[in-house]
């Protein structure tokens, strides 16, 4: 998933940072309300980990202003506010989840991945053909075979498979795969896509080119 954390402590935020990157994420790290607003803004997340209480302002304005641009972009709150009517205010202004610290960091993971579930109506294990994979394991599977990709190729699977038959373009793949130092050019990209759908062949499940639109995973004969 490519995650926008916001949280203005330095200690907490390496230690989520450095977490949610080992167990596969792409994440983009906001100290400040003012960074999180422009990241929010010009790139697209899976899901976003809201912290409240910043240095320069409320995280909700952030929320607010993603919500009233209708963006729906999963968000869990995380922050030491944790009295009732503060948890309300967070739903309230667009959050779909609330956590209060101080949180174990797998339980984070375990609620990013059911709020992205909710949001692209999928599960943790997809299976398009005999090819499954499961997010939560970071694993893949041709019937009962292993298939071991590199990180990046993997996102790609996993970014064209939740859910299957879901169009994805050229430069949302592209946006969800790089950094903001660091782009996934449409070299790269293609050929990611051409050595997956080596990897794919006999699987039942293909990559098809749309002209134009972007690419799309689906079931063949």
């Amino acid at each position: 998933m490519r995650i926008l954390l916001v949280e203005d402590d330095a200690v907490l935020g390496n230690v989520m940072l450095r977490s949610l990157g080992d167990a596969g994420h792409r994440v983009d790290l906001a100290v400040t309300l003012e960074r999180a607003r422009h990241f929010w803004r010009v790139q697209p997340f899976d899901a976003v980990l809201l912290d409240l209480n910043l240095p320069d302002g409320s995280g909700l304005t952030a929320l607010r202003e993603a919500r009233a641009r209708n963006d729906r972009t999963p968000t869990l709150v995380l922050t030491a506010r944790n009295r009732t009517d503060e948890r309300i205010a967070g739903l309230d202004a667009g959050a779909d989840d609330y956590l209060g610290k101080p949180f174990e960091l797998a339980e984070v993971e375990a609620r990013l991945r059911a709020l992205v579930r909710r949001n692209r109506e999928t599960e943790d294990v997809v299976r398009v053909g005999t090819l499954a994979i499961d997010r939560k394991a970071q694993r893949v599977f041709i019937g009962t075979e292993p298939l071991d990709l590199p990180a990046r190729e993997f996102e790609v699977l996993w970014e064209l498979i939740t859910p299957p038959g879901r169009v994805v373009s050229k430069q949302v793949l592209s946006d969800k795969l790089s950094n903001f130092d660091d782009a996934l050019n449409a070299n790269a990209l293609e050929a990611f896509i051409s050595r997956l759908r080596k990897k794919l062949a006999g699987s039942g499940a293909g990559i098809r080119t749309l002209r134009g639109l972007g690419y799309v995973l689906e079931a063949q004969a």
